[in-house]
């Protein structure tokens, strides 16, 4: 397919003006016009991208691209070694962040819940990022760690009373702990997220409210890979998941 038919419809599909984001979505890097093999994965690394180039992608999508708010934008370094290798093999890079966070079928948010078997209720945080609902089952806070555990394939950090029944859930993929007062505030049981704060460990114990760090890695695999297969589905183009290590 087109390079510029897929941009139109990513970006269509994901609603990129609604959002304020840290980074331009889209089209970052620019590559070969017409796309066959798309390559799907986390985080544009260079360990990614030479696992891309070496199957022969024509386009890689990702979560986590380039060209953050405040970094220097000079071409140097690991910088320039991933811009370069891209462009040496014109390799297109389209990177979403919030807009795959947040839509509400193929995103971070909507596809971890799918995993933990969660029913969304609704929608809270900046720009409505975060999701708060309920397990399909009651379970208690010991019973969904092995759950998440199990689906995620990492041991969560977790803070609160294993016995404690968990009837109501919040969660917001990769680095969201800031929303856990919110959370708190909704009356959910336990809030997911990936990464965890000093504070957040205090606020859990004085709230009662479970913590649970699974990784910004791990809680972010999902959407980009679901994605990439609607993607490939819709176009008839080829598609690969690349799953990276991250212990984070």
């Amino acid at each position: 397919m087109q390079q510029n038919a897929l941009e139109n419809y990513l970006n269509q599909l994901l609603d990129i003006p609604r959002f304020h984001d840290y980074c331009p979505n889209g089209l970052q890097v620019e590559g070969r016009t017409h796309i066959h093999n798309l390559i799907s994965g986390v985080t544009a690394s260079l360990d990614f991208l030479n696992n891309a180039v070496a199957m022969d992608a024509d386009a890689v999508l990702v979560h986590h691209g380039y060209f953050w708010r405040g970094e220097d934008p000079a071409l140097r370094g690991m910088k320039y070694r991933r811009i370069a290798l891209l462009i040496k093999h014109e390799i297109n890079l389209f990177a979403y962040h919030l807009p795959l966070d947040a839509h509400i079928e193929l995103g971070n948010n909507a596809q971890l819940g799918k995993k933990l078997n969660f029913m969304t209720k609704g929608y809270f945080g900046e720009q409505n990022l975060a999701v708060y609902g309920q397990p399909i089952h009651e379970l208690t806070l010991q019973q969904l760690e092995a759950q998440i555990s199990s689906t995620l394939v990492r041991k969560p950090v977790i803070i609160g009373d294993p016995a404690k029944s968990i009837r109501r859930v919040a969660w917001c993929t990769g680095a969201a702990q800031s929303y856990f007062e919110e959370a708190i505030r909704l009356g959910v049981d336990a809030f997911i997220t990936g990464e965890i704060s000093e504070q957040n460990v205090h606020a859990a114990r004085e709230s009662g409210v479970a913590f649970i760090s699974a990784g910004h890695h791990a809680t972010e695999r999902y959407g980009v890979q679901a994605l990439g297969e609607h993607i490939a589905q819709q176009f008839n183009i080829d598609h690969q998941f690349v799953d990276l290590d991250n212990p984070v």
